[in-house]
């Protein structure tokens, strides 16, 4: 397709497009990983050319790029509804079962993982995550400085890092227990889970 052609690509039909080929590649980098999944099996599982999946995403790089940026998004608007809450830490720590059960979902953990796993040798894709990163924690520190300052809670710069990270690490670290244990227990878990994030919340 020609660049002028490229112009007058209709725009919702151009995200229905790309949500085709992002929902096929997340399938096949769940099966086959990120190297193994080829654009022709991308586009077998899209249902079109990998000639037309190039009018969307110029390589895969460019689709896992897509796919932090809906991560993005989907935090964003997390943070959004937690600021909404009367009492954010106390939401947190409520929404502790949700949250795991999200992260547990063999829907999810195997794209989350591939994201890691390439961010970790392609300094590309390190870039990608690592500004995504950047964005969410700006977000989510800001509720805590709040939220904390109600609480009558400390919110110097060394606790707000550390608490940030811990939490983050919490729960990004639940993709790699169910991999070591597909059969975890996931209502006990959950508990303490709970337990262990208003422990950090609240002191």
């Amino acid at each position: 397709m020609s660049t002028t052609e490229k112009r007058h690509i209709d725009p919702d039909r151009a995200l229905v497009r790309r949500k085709q080929v992002l929902d096929a590649a997340a399938a096949c980098f769940g099966r086959s990983g990120f190297h193994g999944a080829s654009m022709a099996e991308i586009s077998k599982a899209a249902g079109m050319s990998a000639g037309h999946i190039y009018n969307y995403f110029d390589s895969k790089d460019a689709i896992i790029a897509a796919f932090v940026e809906q991560n993005v998004e989907r935090v964003s608007q997390l943070m959004r509804d937690l600021e909404q809450q009367a009492d954010p830490l106390q939401s947190m720590v409520d929404d502790a079962p949700r949250h795991v059960r999200e992260h547990l979902d063999p829907n999810t953990w195997p794209l989350a993982l591939e994201i890691s796993a390439e961010a970790a040798r392609n300094p590309k894709i390190a870039e990608v995550v690592r500004d995504a990163d950047v964005r969410a924690r700006v977000q989510f520190r800001a509720i805590l400085k709040s939220s904390r300052e109600r609480h009558g809670l400390a919110v110097d710069s060394d606790t707000l890092d550390g608490l940030l990270d811990a939490m983050i690490s919490l729960f990004q670290g639940l993709d790699v227990r169910v991999v070591h244990n597909p059969n975890v227990n996931e209502p006990a878990l959950a508990r303490y889970m709970g337990i262990a994030m208003k422990a950090m919340l609240f002191s």
